[in-house]
């Protein structure tokens, strides 16, 4: 059985230039996978409105939603460092709020640790976060949450006034007091100053190479057909799999083909017992 990493493991890791792989997950059986698989952490994203829950956006999620997925993450994954994602209205209001919400997370879900989204503008609630003891990792670039100011989910650093901004944002995470940070697609070119520019580990999600790299696992597994982002490599389709899947059982079900004598459970007594039995209600 492995052992769960820590923070002090990922600063390591970033020290000796191993990558960190990681996925999100939202529930028992991906997470089980996941840590079978040996991933070094899960997060339970509030991706999980898009690709769960089918809304249009992370928007509408709520604390209970992140909670209850992360909980059963948890239970699929007790040797994972694992990430709750804070979702949208969660910290934006208080510095208290922030830090009550973030609380939930680690005493109802047993997570390791919370992320939230933003720079410069949310770095009160990082420090204030952390001054609670609880680890923080920060998430610039593309910040799927406000990406209604950003214009729509477009890749963001790739001009040099824009970059300057992903620049101090990724600045203002640290100095806050994140132990770590998600950068969503910018250009490698900033990426790579990143990584060389922070101390703390500088994690991709469609920003080229750094510390290590996140991949959603409905995009990694084929199951999220929405719509695919350029950052996005597939390892199963497991959409059409599943697919095939329900077809094969429509079509065994209405040819009688299913379920057959061995998908049944055979009486123990006699017979007759149960025709007088019959009997007895006709």
């Amino acid at each position: 059985m492995s052992k769960k990493k820590t923070i002090l493991d990922f600063i390591k890791m970033k020290k000796a230039g191993e990558q960190v792989a990681w996925v999100t997950a939202y529930d028992y059986p991906t997470a089980s996978f996941a840590e079978q698989a040996g991933v070094d952490m899960i997060l339970v994203g509030d991706s999980l409105g898009m690709v769960v829950l089918g809304y249009e956006s992370t928007i509408p999620v709520t604390m209970e939603d992140c909670i209850s997925h992360c909980k059963a993450v948890r239970r699929g994954a007790p040797n994972t460092w694992i990430i709750g994602d804070m979702p949208f209205g969660s910290y934006q209001v208080s510095n208290e709020e922030a830090v009550k919400n973030a609380v939930r997370f680690l005493k109802e879900a047993d997570t390791d640790c919370v992320k939230l989204e933003g720079g410069v503008r949310v770095a009160g609630r990082i420090r204030a976060i952390v001054d609670a003891g609880i680890p923080v990792m920060g998430h610039v670039g593309l910040t799927p949450q406000s990406s209604g100011q950003l214009g729509g989910f477009k890749a963001q650093g790739r001009d040099v006034k824009n970059a300057r901004a992903v620049i101090e944002d990724a600045l203002a995470v640290q100095d806050a007091g994140a132990f770590a940070i998600l950068i969503e697609a910018v250009p490698p070119e900033v990426t790579a100053f990143l990584q060389k520019k922070l101390s703390i580990p500088v994690y991709s999600i469609g920003a080229g190479p750094c510390d290590g790299q996140l991949l959603i696992s409905g995009d990694l597994l084929g199951k999220f057909q929405t719509f695919t982002p350029k950052f996005v490599k597939k390892y199963a389709n497991c959409a059409e799999v599943e697919i095939n899947a329900f077809k094969e059982y429509i079509k065994d079900v209405r040819s009688g083909q299913f379920p057959s004598d061995e998908h049944v459970y055979h009486v123990i007594d006699p017979i007759e017992k149960f025709e007088q039995l019959f009997k007895e209600f006709m």
